[in-house]
């Protein structure tokens, strides 16, 4: 083998941008679908995910503002359709929409918006962020928000680009699609207004004669996309008419109940833990970008304009001459031009700017503090971190991106429950135990309220071995029903059953700063610690750890006297 040759065809493939992209795209793409159903669903992904079977199954579902837009129900349910219902199944899609968003930061490339440098860092941060690595293994609206987001985006720059009206209907569509999902996708479609108003405000060119046209189109596309799936394809018209108002009403509530409350700074601890690099990067941009863009230069940058705008009058009327004739007009022709290209990609770092700016102080507003809306402020840090990717900027990033990358491996296959904010309240590993004393089991009685993901995993017939109360009921109610297995919430239980053995298992968890917050250097290192959770107290009948293939740990009270018959 002529290694030398190998290594000369290794590096020539390597050398093409397209290339380097698509394993980029290829990282993105296995981070997101390698071992998809490892963990188990979270409480929200067990909703969303039962809501589209009792779609498939049964038709029903009507927008309810609490569970936002329709789109995910309606594309999960089609999955299931074609592929059947599981775990697996429901994140298919999210790890798809994920996964497009490295096509369309090349897309963007492609515009001419982000030469190689810039575009290969975002594509890389984009393919290994923790947190987008993390919500595109999640069947929530989010990630699916984000896709159309950039989609949006990147139609309208090629409209400006192009003059093509194709373009600003793909946009149409698009603002259609984010705007069934979640109610916070208006914050970057009134960013978009304002700028657009801008654009148009400058009146140079970069707007296309026909944007009435192609705005009217694209506004028609949108509305019928939204009125086609909020009103379910017509069952559910009045929706129409109360939908916005309803969706108005619960999140302002939401906003004064403060249901989950957190910091203004919420977001900036998430950046830190997670997405460092990008961050750093993204403060380093804004500096930069300030600088070069301060109020004083844009005051001279006025005046410039102004005295040019006065000289060409002036040469027009032949009355101050063109420096160096016919040569001398064409280089000018081609200054010009060289400099509104360079203002059209500072005009696209400085929506960036504004974009990152407003969502987070628009996040550090809003009452309720998730770890999922973090990649709403992401997505604009990505697109600014690599604002003047200069050599040095270059290497930091790449480094940064083995840090990017460990810690989404690390937040998405320990196939554990592990202490992470970003975990926000999810279902604890726990919960295959209890699973397999469910399955084992021919009676089971629930006697809590707190019982998700259970209806999920438990659908259809297979509910029909469950006993459901939704609340601790009185032992004779227990000894009558005489179930393999009794389930309790840890808080509102039993000190003991007759006949039962009492073990108790974590529901839920969440990473708990009360608990950790004297040692927050030390956490950040070793990520370890209490973890708060929400617990179940499972009493079994004796044999069934047996009868489920397991070894059962020890109980908490074993069984006393055999219940009474």
């Amino acid at each position: 083998m002529n290694v030398a040759g190998t290594f000369q065809s290794a590096r020539i493939l390597f050398s093409s941008f397209s290339t380097q992209i698509f394993f980029v795209f290829l990282l993105g793409l296995i981070l997101r679908f390698a071992s998809l159903d490892l963990k188990l669903f979270h409480h929200d992904e067990a909703i969303h995910a039962w809501f589209a079977y009792e779609l498939l199954t049964k038709g029903t579902y009507v927008y309810d503002p609490m569970y936002h837009g329709p789109l995910l129900y309606y594309l999960t349910a089609g999955m299931f359709f074609l592929l059947g219902s599981s775990d697996l199944v429901g994140r298919l899609l999210p790890a798809l929409f994920g996964t497009l968003l490295v096509p369309l930061v090349y897309a963007m490339y492609t515009l001419g918006y982000l030469d190689r440098k810039q575009a290969l860092i975002a594509a890389l941060f984009v393919a290994v962020s923790p947190d987008l690595v993390y919500f595109s293994r999640f069947l929530r609206h989010d990630i699916f928000q984000l896709f159309f987001t950039l989609l949006i985006l990147v139609a309208l720059l090629a409209y400006i680009e192009r003059k093509k009206s194709r373009y600003a209907l793909v946009a149409g569509l698009a603002i259609g699609g984010g705007m069934c999902l979640k109610e916070d996708m208006p914050l970057f479609l009134v960013l978009l207004a304002i700028f657009g108003i801008y654009l148009l405000w400058r009146r140079d060119g970069t707007v296309p004669a026909t944007w009435r046209r192609d705005l009217i189109g694209a506004l028609l596309i949108a509305t019928g996309v939204m009125a086609l799936f909020y009103s379910s394809f017509g069952m559910h018209p009045e929706v129409l008419e109360t939908g916005l108002f309803k969706a108005f009403d619960h999140w302002t509530a939401m906003h004064g109940q403060c249901r989950i409350c957190g910091p203004w700074f919420f977001y900036i601890i998430l950046f830190l833990l997670y997405e460092l690099p990008v961050f750093i990067l993204a403060l380093w941009a804004l500096g930069e970008f300030s600088s070069r863009h301060n109020p004083l230069a844009g005051i001279t940058a006025h005046v410039q304009s102004c005295t040019g705008s006065l000289v060409r009058r002036l040469r027009k009327t032949g009355e101050v001459p063109i420096p160096g004739g016919e040569q001398g007009a064409a280089q000018s022709s081609q200054k010009s031009a060289h400099r509104s290209r360079i203002d059209r990609k500072e005009l696209f770092f400085f929506f960036t700017t504004a974009w990152f700016l407003s969502t987070l102080a628009a996040y550090a507003y809003i009452g309720e503090k998730v770890p999922w809306l973090i990649i709403h402020q992401l997505l604009p840090a990505i697109l600014l971190s690599v604002y003047l990717m200069g050599t040095r900027k270059m290497v930091f990033a790449l480094a940064g991106c083995v840090f990017l990358l460990l810690m989404a491996v690390h937040v998405a296959f320990i196939p554990a429950d592990i202490n992470e904010p970003i975990v926000q309240v999810q279902n604890s590993e726990d919960m295959r135990t209890v699973m397999a004393l469910i399955d084992a089991s021919d009676s089971v009685a629930i006697a809590s309220e707190n019982y998700w993901p259970l209806p999920w995993y438990y659908r259809g017939g297979k509910w029909n071995r469950m006993h459901f109360y939704g609340k601790i009921v009185d032992e004779d109610t227990i000894y009558q029903l005489d179930p393999d297995m009794v389930i309790t919430h840890d808080q509102a239980s039993f000190v003991s059953l007759s006949g039962y053995e009492k073990r108790t298992y974590k529901l839920a968890y969440w990473f708990s700063i009360y608990d950790n917050e004297n040692r927050i250097p030390e956490y950040y290192v070793k990520r370890d610690g209490k973890m708060g959770s929400i617990n179940l107290d499972i009493f079994t009948k004796p044999g069934l750890f047996e009868k489920a293939g397991m070894t059962p740990s020890p109980a908490l009270y074993p069984p006393t006297t055999p219940s009474p018959v």
